[in-house]
């Protein structure tokens, strides 16, 4: 019903930006909040960003806040997460999640959808 695919990641230096962008098909994109994982080697899923499908309702995570910002855009059923001053320890694959509900969520059990994750690697 949902399928979200992830693009963007690649690899960049210390300081530097990227914007990830998860393209949704179907026609419940407004309906979802959507969210954005990573998981580094060895490590759990960890919440980066979320937001309501209005954008109104977002959260970042302690780890990136002031670095990233996530956006929407609902007539293209895309979800972009801009980050800035990238860091070593951003390295991690990156994914895009959608949930069906009405609060905010950070826990990666809470959402339906993922994509298949897209490489984001920040060197020294």
């Amino acid at each position: 019903q949902v399928q979200l695919v992830e693009s963007g990641g690649g690899l960049v230096q210390a300081g530097g930006s990227l914007r990830l962008s998860c393209a949704a098909s179907g026609r419940t994109f407004r309906r979802y909040y959507m969210g954005w994982f990573r998981q580094a080697p060895g490590k759990g899923r960890e919440f980066v960003a979320a937001s309501s499908w209005s954008g109104a309702d977002t959260r970042d995570a302690d780890s990136v806040q002031g670095r990233v910002t996530i956006s929407r855009d609902n007539a293209k059923n895309t979800v972009y997460l801009q980050m800035n001053s990238l860091k070593p320890e951003d390295t991690a694959v990156y994914y895009c999640a959608g949930r069906v509900g009405a609060v905010v969520r950070t826990e990666p059990y809470n959402y339906q959808y993922w994509g298949q994750g897209t490489q984001v690697t920040v060197s020294s």
